[in-house]
């Protein structure tokens, strides 16, 4: 299993529904060194899971005092597969540690 950090649309249901055909169960976390911003998605089927056109979208600031409130969830190799496929291309899947401790991926600003 692999464990997915979501601070934002793969927290709703119906993303969740639509991206991997099941509701996820998580646990609240934080990461530590981000901040949110926004980015405005054209995708036709990410705007209709979501039903919105903007999104948000990590910032890596790599100060202590950013942090993120959100959910760790865990998927399997293939619904990761599947979250790579809803995610546009300003996303970037990284590894990231939370400050549980817990190693994770998360999806960020591609630089």
């Amino acid at each position: 299993m692999e464990a997915l950090f979501s601070y934002g649309t793969l927290q709703q249901s119906q993303v969740q529904l639509d991206t991997f055909g099941r509701l996820l169960e998580g646990e609240s976390d934080t990461l530590l060194g981000y901040r949110i911003a926004e980015v405005k998605i054209t995708d036709a089927a990410v705007i209709a899971s979501s039903g919105k056109d903007i999104h948000p979208i990590l910032i890596r600031t790599g100060s202590a005092n950013d942090k993120v409130e959100g959910t760790v969830f865990l998927i399997t190799d293939d619904e990761l597969a599947h979250a790579d496929n809803y995610e546009v291309d300003e996303y970037l899947r990284v590894s990231a540690r939370l400050a549980s401790g817990k190693q994770c991926w998360i999806y960020a600003a591609a630089e």
